[in-house]
């Protein structure tokens, strides 16, 4: 997919090139402090695939990031209304607010909602599922690297562990194209493109 990076007034976005819709901030972090991931699910789920009168996965991050949305909206629109993603690919969310309240979103699946939690990891397959289903961009193993390194953090744990993990838990077969670290407390977003950890850019993020 071709991507930019957005550094703009709401904030620092991840933008993917669509042929009929163009650049669509799809990831990243805006100055209210939400912060959006949205990995694919491998494998593919076809009950995530539109039907009609669903709420579109894609649209929701749009609507957070942009700030037309709050974070508490969003997790109402999941608890009362059915989500899909776009045909043949199941795209997952991963979002969360400053206040470090974490919603998991799985078209055709569900939702899962976490009040501060410690961490809660997202990867490339689906939660309700775990490893029940085997495939080779699952990234089973990538979850395990990263809870295990979160299980065992202190309150100490600061921005450069933060992109330690990333680093361990990058690709190069499907390639890590933009890493993201957002610190709430000092409002500052954080990023490196293509695995250059020697080149990590930041923005202060602010009204």
């Amino acid at each position: 997919m071709e991507y930019r990076i957005s550094n703009e007034k709401k904030g620092v976005f991840i933008e993917i090139f669509d042929s009929k819709e163009g650049w669509l901030p799809l990831f990243g972090a805006n100055i209210r402090k939400d912060f959006v991931g949205m990995p694919t699910c491998w494998p593919f789920d076809a009950r995530s695939n539109p039907k009609g009168s669903e709420k579109n996965i894609l649209l929701l991050d749009i609507d957070l990031l942009t700030m037309k949305k709050t974070f508490q909206e969003i997790k109402t629109i999941v608890e009362n209304e059915t989500i899909c993603s776009v045909p043949e690919v199941t795209f997952m969310s991963s979002i969360s607010n400053k206040e470090g309240n974490v919603l998991h979103i799985i078209p055709g699946q569900g939702y899962k909602y976490y009040e501060k939690p410690k961490y809660q990891i997202l990867t490339n397959y689906s939660p309700f599922k775990m490893d029940s289903l085997q495939h080779p961009w699952m990234g089973w193993d990538r979850y395990q690297i990263a809870k295990e390194i979160l299980e065992k953090a202190t309150d100490e744990f600061d921005v450069d562990d933060c992109f330690k993990l990333l680093k361990k838990v990058s690709q190069e077969v499907c390639p890590t194209v933009v890493s993201m670290v957002l610190d709430v407390t000092e409002e500052i977003v954080y990023w490196c493109e293509n695995r250059d950890w020697s080149n990590i850019k930041k923005r202060k993020l602010a009204y």
